[in-house]
């Protein structure tokens, strides 16, 4: 191949081309491929490339701290749980098309966290920007922005994903105006996509750590309106089983 060709191919973002050159000309030597055919076999392997290098960064921008999908979930180990609902719901994917929210509400180790995860995976996997993110994290980025007002601009990158997973909310206890951060995040004219929540606290004990019944109601009100809110209070602990805390 020489510079010229080399060139144009990097400056069309031609990698895979590029990369396997030769083997394409051997390919078409050997098999005798027509010209259509040769170019198609070349679209088609470029353009999987490019839909799986993307799906790989839409993976690596979502951080997920462990991948999980929803066909290794223990559902056996937990008869409490609404199986059939859950399925139902991840494989009608409405809760992306339509923009409902998830709450996953249960004691710690019950498996919130592996099955939210399941959701946002999936999400990453069909196309659409997610990103995982534990509540205190969240609630520090948000804060901390407020001392050189960028505010603004945190909270319109956490709402332009369209399946954000915020997990652990009722771990840490936070104060007024964090709580207030919090709820100008999820309002309507700011998020208007798929939230998923974890909570190891029911709603009616959403203000020992909001600190404030006016909010706590109002930031339920808004997360339970076009939502589907999974109840594992009676499920049992995972940890000695899958190690981990979810």
């Amino acid at each position: 191949m020489d510079e010229k060709t080399v060139m144009m191919l990097k400056a069309l973002r031609l990698r895979g081309l590029l990369e396997h050159w030769g083997e394409y000309m051997k390919l078409a030597e050997e098999k005798r491929l027509s010209s259509v055919k040769f170019l198609l076999r070349i679209i088609e392997d470029e353009y999987r490339g490019k839909v799986e290098h993307a799906q790989h960064m839409r993976q690596k921008q979502a951080r997920i701290p462990e991948r999980f999908v929803i066909s290794t979930y223990p559902f056996a180990r937990q008869p409490k749980l609404e199986r059939k609902r859950i399925l139902a719901i991840y494989d009608a994917f409405q809760y992306v098309l339509n923009c409902r929210n998830l709450v996953f509400v249960g004691p710690t180790g019950s498996g919130k966290t592996g099955l939210a995860t399941g959701f946002l995976t999936q999400a990453i996997e069909r196309g659409h920007s997610g990103r995982f993110i534990l509540f205190a994290d969240l609630i520090a980025q948000l804060y901390a922005a407020v001392a050189d007002s960028r505010q603004g601009r945190v909270i319109r990158k956490f709402a332009s994903y369209d399946c954000l997973l915020i997990d652990e909310i009722g771990y840490v206890e936070v104060e007024p105006a964090q709580a207030g951060l919090f709820f100008t995040l999820l309002q309507k004219r700011h998020r208007r996509k798929s939230t998923l929540i974890t909570s190891n606290l029911g709603f009616s004990e959403w203000n020992s750590f909001l600190k404030s019944d006016h909010l706590t109601a109002a930031l339920i009100d808004r997360l339970t309106e076009n939502s589907h809110v999974i109840n594992m209070r009676g499920c049992i602990s995972l940890r000695a089983k899958l190690g981990r805390d979810e």
